[in-house]
């Protein structure tokens, strides 16, 4: 019989078997190999089998053989990524927001070929993606690349800035005003992914959600703006200052806190953040915050345990937010 045309590729679909088929608790004998392998028209016998997985593990794969007479064979011991890592690149993806439930599932079925077809049955188990809010913007992906490639290339961009409208259709703002930005970084904040960029019209460094963007263009060869203001611009300290990434008046605030609160206090503002202890069960912080209804919602759902002692002129500001959603309520 003459050989087929697959025969010269007896070597990758050896690898191709085994990264799909085998792992420590799943193992493949010769004579299934062989099997396998007619199933892709290759003919093999089990010395050239020997010698080919030989050249497999001369080439640097990681194969193990198992001897024995009941349970014996082979199986690909190292991948290049190992199960946990997989299933913490799983879960990343399926509780990203800014990931439409679409190419999530896609994303994750690409994650699954890098395991073993057992392996791959695990990362299913934990896939829960169905019931987790996501992104509608199927657009995100090549929003994303333009943005990259727009930074990468000293060019600025423009965009239709979206919002919900009743009909939950996203629909652009401001009557479709074009937005003409100069990209400088992308940051995720509370599950979303922003765009942080130099404003043309404002002169000033403002944020925006990539999801929410639409009708994106890189301006080729109008090149970006606002390089000065990047000099010494910390995203982190940006992200931590605005709270749900809403903008507001920068104030450095104090406040203070119960002990038991300091695991707070680290998770918002980092182990840089000034502490004091002012009493046996008291400590004060100094932040630098941007005020906004945001900050005062956070503040409030700590509760009791935390007061905003100054500057004053916040805490009367805080004060008229807390009378105001009171109104709500009173009779």
């Amino acid at each position: 019989m003459p050989k087929s045309t697959n025969q010269k590729l007896k070597l990758l679909y050896i690898l191709k078997i085994l990264s799909q088929q085998t792992d420590a608790d799943h193992l493949i004998s010769v004579k299934q190999l062989i099997e396998e392998l007619e199933k892709y028209e290759i003919k093999a016998e089990r010395k050239s089998i020997y010698d080919d997985i030989n050249q497999l593990i001369d080439f640097g794969y990681d194969i193990i053989s198992v001897k024995s007479k009941v349970n014996g064979g082979y199986y690909l011991a190292s991948r290049e990524f190992e199960l946990a890592e997989l299933k913490l690149l799983v879960e990343v993806v399926q509780s990203s927001k800014f990931i439409t439930l679409k190419k999530s599932r896609e994303l994750i079925a690409k994650i699954e070929t890098l395991a073993s077809k057992s392996e791959a049955k695990q990362l299913q188990r934990q896939v829960y993606v169905a019931n987790r809010i996501k992104t509608a913007n199927e657009s995100i992906y090549y929003i994303v690349d333009d943005i990259h490639r727009a930074v990468q290339n000293n060019e600025q961009i423009s965009f239709k800035y979206l919002e919900w409208n009743l009909e939950k259709e996203l629909v652009p703002r401001h009557d479709g005003r074009e937005y003409i930005v100069s990209p400088w970084a992308l940051t995720c904040k509370d599950d979303n992914y922003y765009l942080i960029a130099h404003d043309i019209k404002e002169d000033k460094i403002k944020h925006f959600r990539v999801d929410k963007m639409g009708s994106i263009k890189v301006l080729t060869g109008v090149k970006r703006e606002g390089s000065a203001l990047f000099d010494s611009f910390d995203i982190a300290d940006y992200a931590n200052k605005t709270f749900s990434m809403y903008g507001g008046k920068e104030e450095t605030v104090t406040l203070l806190m119960e002990n038991n609160l300091i695991g707070v206090v680290m998770d918002r503002f980092g182990k840089d953040v000034t502490i004091r202890q002012r009493d046996e069960d008291h400590f004060s912080v100094r932040a630098t915050v941007a005020v906004s209804g945001q900050f005062f919602g956070w503040l409030t759902g700590i509760g009791n345990g935390a007061k905003l002692i100054a500057p004053q002129e916040v805490v009367e500001q805080y004060k008229e937010h807390l009378q105001e959603i009171m109104q709500n309520y009173s009779s």
